[in-house]
């Protein structure tokens, strides 16, 4: 089921502490746009449709990895897209979105949003997995 707009943004903006949503949105759009850029398929296509629609279709721009990045070069990477980040924000930023995305999913999608995605992912959605 789809998650409506204000809804998202208003978990984005609580669990990443964000005094405005357009912060929150400014997050969540480059967040998923990176994420999208990493996930294939009907992985892929399954978490948009569970995302609200102008965000899904962030998620499936056509914006293609060249190799999968790792959690630190996936912050790294935020941080470069938002103006005035630094890798600790950009932490912030990755977690708050991400883990508000694990709640709108599965646990059988997460697993297999994990399983497209280089090792240590499961931390930046708040979902550990035992080694």
């Amino acid at each position: 089921m789809r998650m409506r707009w204000d809804a998202f943004i208003a978990a984005i903006q609580e669990r990443g502490e964000y005094p405005t949503p357009q912060e929150a949105e400014r997050a969540s759009r480059v967040v998923l746009a990176l994420l999208g850029a990493h996930l294939v398929g009907e992985v892929r296509a399954e978490l948009a449709d569970r995302l609200p629609e102008s965000l899904a279709l962030i998620l499936l721009s056509p914006l293609q990895a060249h190799e999968p990045l790792s959690p630190e070069r996936f912050i790294r990477a935020t941080a470069a897209w938002i103006e005035g980040a630094t890798e600790k924000t950009a932490t912030w930023d990755v977690s708050a979105v991400l883990s508000v995305v694990a709640d709108v999913a599965s646990e059988d999608l997460m697993n297999r949003i994990l399983l497209q995605l280089p090792p240590g992912y499961d931390l930046l959605f708040g979902r550990p997995q035992s080694s």
